[in-house]
């Protein structure tokens, strides 16, 4: 090798686990910051983006940070603070590390939106000698708004490269055998615990708007998929129904919303409820205020008796045992 020339590192695999991201405090600046990069993706709102950056930074981000702040603070963790699902992805990037045991193999993670950003960490392997990179985003269900989006950044992330890695992505794993038999443990877990019954099981996943799913997205299928195989895997005589939670906004989103099936069960003679986000691969301000809080505070005002929420499958070591098996397939043998 000539002395004039660059020194570079090669020979490794990356794989980057991507989740959808979070704030780096509780602070309003904090909260306006990452609301304005996670409102801005055109994949998430798809209206005219003129009139919509004008209805975001005239009206949304003066109101919207304070509200989303305080249900930040409800779940913070403050001796490590950090939000829970920033903490569980570190984790699970650790304990894939752990479990892999290969040199040759770099895992690490990255946030679609706030930090650490994707091109942070492409770039960060790259520079390790990552010449082939797996990217898995901890979204069981694709949908463009999620998946898609996080490849859309990626991609971007390779356009400024000189010397590109090569690239698989692993789209969705919604009907992987090891991730509904992690869900129907944690469901067996949860019921062990609790001293009811459940009247029914609400498997509550993220909604989106319904013009997407008119236009061909195919994350609703996937959620329905999810919710079947549980169904048809749950050794509990106990019903599983899909909803749908998060709303933003005043269009029409895939129904039935949750927080409006969680007022009426109790009227329909259903007062013991217990409710997993399976679209969760952390536990997060959606599972742990908008479910875990909000939802039980609507559910027993509306006459509800008993009330809990599985936790998301997070750091478990079923969960780690998914994501190395989905990893592993993409590994070059």
């Amino acid at each position: 090798m000539e002395k004039n020339h660059p020194k570079v590192k090669f020979g490794k695999t990356g794989a980057l686990i991507v989740n959808l991201g979070t704030p780096d405090s509780t602070t309003w600046l904090d909260i306006r910051k990452y609301l304005k990069e996670f409102l801005s993706d055109r994949r998430v709102i798809e209206v005219n983006p003129i009139i919509w950056q004008l209805i975001l930074n005239i009206f949304i981000l003066n109101i919207r940070p304070s509200k989303t702040a305080k249900a930040y603070r409800k779940i913070w963790m403050e001796k490590e603070k950090m939000s829970p699902l920033r903490h569980y992805t570190i984790m699970q990037a650790k304990k894939l590390s752990e479990r892999f045991q290969k040199d040759e193999l770099i895992i690490d993670y990255a946030m679609r939106y706030g930090n650490p950003s994707i091109m942070k960490k492409m770039n960060h392997l790259k520079k390790l000698g990552c010449e082939n990179i797996i990217i898995l985003p901890l979204y069981p269900q694709y949908a463009a708004a999620t998946t898609a989006t996080v490849c859309d950044e990626v991609y971007r992330s390779l356009m400024k490269m000189r010397w590109q890695p090569s690239l698989q992505i692993i789209p969705h794993y919604e009907s992987e055998p090891l991730y509904i038999e992690g869900l129907n443990k944690s469901l067996e877990k949860k019921i062990s615990e609790i001293n009811w019954k459940p009247d029914l099981i609400i498997a509550s996943y993220h909604g989106i708007p319904q013009k997407y799913f008119d236009k061909g997205d195919p994350y609703h299928c996937y959620c329905q998929k999810t919710t079947r195989l549980l169904n048809e895997n749950f050794k509990k005589d106990i019903p599983i129904l899909t909803t749908f939670q998060s709303r933003f906004g005043p269009q029409k989103w895939l129904e039935p919303y949750t927080d409006k099936t969680l007022e009426e069960l109790p009227k329909e003679g259903k007062k013991n409820i217990l409710v997993i986000c399976p679209g969760f691969s952390s536990d997060c301000v959606e599972t742990l205020e908008e479910i875990a809080i909000q939802g039980k505070e609507n559910f027993i005002k509306n006459g509800g008796k008993n009330f809990d929420i599985v936790p998301c499958l997070n750091d478990s070591t079923e969960h780690i045992e998914l994501l190395y098996h989905l990893i592993n397939k993409y590994l070059v043998k």
